[in-house]
């Protein structure tokens, strides 16, 4: 069964910002991450990080060898997107609607290992259902 975890960059003070270079780590950090996004067995994302995640699905001609790294790693992974508004998603995405609690129930009981979660208001939602079950707060 899946583990689900909530992990989010954000300042101290809470604050998330979806600008990739308001909050870009530093090397060491940021090699943790693509090490992160390589063990995960897929990521789960609110509409809103996740069309601010999809900056990875291209392919940025500035990009540096660890930022090529990153993008691959998070390309081949699974993605599950919870949202009302959203009709499609993009590559390797699969869009959740309806009784969110019974799809990540399913979710976690269809994979091994971790799915993260990505985002506040989503982690939020799943947090009073009691689905989360690690948080890792980057500040």
């Amino acid at each position: 069964m899946a583990k689900i975890v909530f992990a989010l960059n954000q300042s101290l003070d809470g604050f998330v910002d979806h600008d990739h270079t308001a909050f870009q780590p530093d090397p060491v950090l940021f090699r943790h991450f693509i090490d992160d996004v390589r063990g995960l067995a897929g990521s789960l994302y609110g509409r809103r990080m996740y069309e601010t995640m999809r900056y990875w699905d291209g392919d940025h001609f500035e990009w540096d060898a660890p930022e090529r790294e990153y993008a691959a790693a998070w390309q081949s992974k699974p993605k599950w997107v919870v949202s009302r508004t959203l009709k499609s998603v993009g590559p390797n995405a699969s869009l959740i609607e309806g009784d969110l609690a019974a799809a990540i129930r399913g979710l976690k009981a269809q994979h091994e290992g971790e799915i993260e979660v990505a985002g506040p208001e989503l982690a939020h939602s799943l947090t009073e259902l009691g689905l989360v079950d690690e948080y890792r707060l980057y500040l």
